[in-house]
C-alpha cells in the first residue's frame, strides 16, 4: 500500500506533490472568473434558489473548472514545458506524475457533475458537463494543436457557466441566457489573441497554430476588431431582452466603447504593451460587464442612484 501512495505521489525526480501543485493544477486565475460569470447567471436569473443550494451550485461549477484545468495540463505537459509562461506548472516542472493530474481531474469532473444533478438540477449539471466536455474533448484534446480557430470554437466552454447559473435557478436554457452564453463566446478571441499576439513566440516554438503565428499579426488584429464591433450590441442585448436596466446598459457602453478603441491601438501599433494592455483590460471589462449584471439587478439599487422609487 505504501508503495503505491509513493509511486501515485511521487514524479521520476523524486519529489513530492505539494497541496500548491493540486490547487495550481485547477487554474484559479481561470476559475474565479468562471465562478463570477456562474454566479451572475444565478443572480439574475428569474425565480429564487435556496441559498445553500446556490452555493453547492456555485461549488460544482468552481469543481469543474478545476477538473478541466487540471486534465489540460496532464495533456498539455508536453508543450507546457516548452512555453516560458507554462514551464513551471506542476508537471512540466517534474512536482507532480502526469497520472496524479490526470486521476485528480476526472475525479473532479465527474463529482461536480454529479453534485450538481443531485443536489440541483440535471439540467444545470447537463451544461456543466458540456462546459467540461466541451473544453477538454473539443478544444484541448482536438482543436488547439489543428486549427487557428481553436480559441474561437473551444471558447464556447467558458461561455457555458452564466447559462449554468441560470439553469440552476430556472431548471431552463432561455434566450436570456444565450445571450449571457454569446457575450464570452464574442469576448473570447480578442482576448485570448491579445495575448496570442505578445506570446507568440512560446506558441510558434511549442508548434501551435494561433492565429498570429499561422495568420500573421495583421490578419489577427482585423479579426479581432471584428469580434470586438459583433460583442458590442449583443453587450447591450441584455437591456432589450429585460435581463438589465439602463445602469448595465450605460457602464456597458462605456466600457464596450474602450474596448473597441484599445483593439484599434491594438491594429495600428507593433508595440507587445499595448496587446497586453488590451488583454489586461479585457479580463476587467467582462468582470465589470457581470457584476453590473448583479448591480443593476439588486433589490433597491434604482432608488440609492436616484432613480426609481
Amino acid at each position: 500500500m505504501n508503495n503505491i501512495i509513493s509511486t501515485a505521489e511521487t514524479t521520476s525526480s523524486g519529489s513530492v506533490a505539494q497541496v500548491a501543485d493540486f490547487w495550481a493544477l485547477l487554474k484559479p486565475g481561470v476559475m474565479y472568473l468562471v465562478v463570477f460569470t456562474g454566479f451572475s447567471g444565478l443572480m439574475i436569473a428569474p425565480g429564487t434558489i435556496h441559498p445553500f443550494l446556490g452555493c453547492v451550485a456555485l461549488l460544482c461549477i468552481a469543481i469543474a473548472s478545476g477538473g478541466a484545468g487540471a486534465i489540460n495540463m496532464w495533456y498539455d505537459r508536453d508543450i507546457d514545458a516548452i512555453m516560458t509562461r507554462t514551464k513551471k506548472r506542476p508537471i512540466p516542472a517534474g512536482r507532480m506524475a502526469p497520472d496524479v493530474a490526470l486521476s485528480f481531474g476526472v475525479i473532479l469532473s465527474i463529482f461536480s457533475v454529479m453534485l450538481m444533478g443531485l443536489a440541483v438540477n440535471w439540467t444545470a449539471a447537463i451544461l456543466l458537463a458540456l462546459a467540461n466536455g466541451f473544453y477538454v474533448f473539443v478544444y484541448t484534446m482536438f482543436l488547439k494543436r489543428r486549427t487557428p480557430q481553436n480559441i474561437v470554437i473551444g471558447g464556447a466552454a467558458g461561455a457555458f457557466p452564466p447559462m449554468v447559473g441560470w439553469a440552476a435557478v430556472t431548471g431552463t436554457v432561455s434566450v436570456e441566457s444565450i445571450v449571457l452564453f454569446l457575450i464570452i463566446f464574442m469576448w473570447t478571441p480578442p482576448h485570448f489573441w491579445a495575448l496570442a499576439l505578445y506570446k507568440d513566440g512560446d506558441y510558434a516554438a511549442a508548434k501551435i497554430p494561433m492565429l498570429p503565428v499561422v495568420a500573421g499579426r495583421k490578419n489577427t488584429k482585423w479579426q479581432m476588431l471584428v469580434y470586438t464591433v459583433i460583442l458590442l450590441p449583443l453587450v447591450l442585448a441584455p437591456v432589450y431582452w429585460g435581463v438589465a436596466g439602463m445602469l448595465y446598459g450605460g457602464v456597458a457602453l462605456a466600457a464596450s466603447l474602450y474596448f473597441l478603441y484599445l483593439n484599434i491601438c491594438v491594429l495600428r501599433s507593433e508595440e507587445d504593451k499595448v496587446a497586453k494592455k488590451m488583454f489586461f483590460f479585457s479580463i476587467f471589462y467582462l468582470f465589470l460587464l457581470f457584476a453590473m449584471l448583479i448591480i443593476d439587478r439588486a433589490p433597491g439599487i434604482m432608488s440609492l442612484i436616484g432613480g426609481e422609487a
